[in-house]
């Protein structure tokens, strides 16, 4: 009797043990979070809207930061809004930054370039410097819309820390000269580029050569993705083809996507097939 009672008693010990043990991975998961409007800096502009997802980790959680377009002097991080679902779905598992950032203002010449250049720098610092607090992996992708787009590929390839695994560029500029001496269009004028970098290619030559994507390409640079529009009023295509016959000067990996009758950016079937080569892209990455 003795025995059978020590027999239970050991059977009810490893049964209660192992509820505690499955309770206590139940406390020790990690839920989905978002946190809007975080600030990285000082300014009201410097905030980032944060979309972790659940089980994340330091090791495996890929990051993609999105910096809106909007000519370097309009725009908001709120225009991504409608497409972080979509990325979700498509990125499961990524957790995403979506960034604000201080407009230009060619009307007072506040906050001239390289303001958003700078600024875009200090928030994928503070994103990288919480990165434990966070979650998340040293796994990351660049993603931009039009002067997000040229924002995007400056950090990514400027700066070594965090150090970038793929950029998405959607129509965004990539040689500043050729921006101010053949624009795209009377929507793009040369005038506009001179307000916001100060001056012209021959006043004011090196911040036109700083603030070029296309001067600062090696084969360290990460791999990239175009998507451009033939019709664009305000970057033209040959952007994209100088930054890709740069990439291919040093063989780093990357794909161009044009559309002939698209325009600067696009809705529908297109913009489906641009998120399907998008994902099918990063996954060839993160493979």
């Amino acid at each position: 009797m003795k025995n059978v009672t020590a027999i239970l008693f050991l059977g009810l010990s490893f049964i209660f043990s192992s509820c505690s043990k499955d309770k206590s991975g139940d406390n020790n998961a990690v839920n989905a979070e978002t946190k809007l409007n975080v600030a990285y800096g000082a300014d009201p502009k410097q905030t980032i809207d944060i979309y972790l997802p659940a089980n994340r980790d330091t090791t495996s959680t890929k990051v993609l930061v999105m910096v809106h377009g909007g000519g370097w002097s309009g725009g908001d991080k709120a225009d991504f809004n409608a497409y972080v679902d979509t990325i979700k779905r498509r990125l499961p598992g990524y957790a995403i930054f979506n960034i604000n950032y201080r407009l230009a203002n060619p009307t007072t010449f506040a906050n001239g370039f390289p303001t958003q250049e700078n600024d875009v720098k200090l928030a994928f610092d503070f994103i990288n410097s919480n990165r434990n607090n966070y979650l998340i992996s040293s796994k990351w992708v660049a993603l931009g819309a039009s002067a997000g787009g040229h924002l995007a590929m400056l950090q990514s390839y400027k700066q070594s820390s965090p150090k970038i695994k793929a950029v998405v560029n959607f129509f965004g500029p990539s040689d500043m000269v050729a921006m101010y001496n053949f624009p795209a269009s009377p929507l793009a004028p040369p005038n506009s580029i001179a307000l916001l970098l100060q001056g012209t290619p021959s006043t004011n030559p090196a911040l036109y050569q700083s603030s070029s994507p296309l001067n600062f390409i090696t084969n360290n640079s990460p791999a990239t993705i175009s998507f451009q529009g033939f019709q664009d009023p305000l970057i033209r295509p040959d952007q994209q083809d100088a930054l890709h016959a740069g990439l291919n000067a040093v063989f780093v990996k990357n794909s161009l996507v044009t559309y002939v009758s698209e325009g600067h950016g696009w809705v529908g079937t297109n913009l489906v097939d641009s998120f399907n080569k998008m994902q099918a892209f990063l996954n060839t990455i993160f493979s």
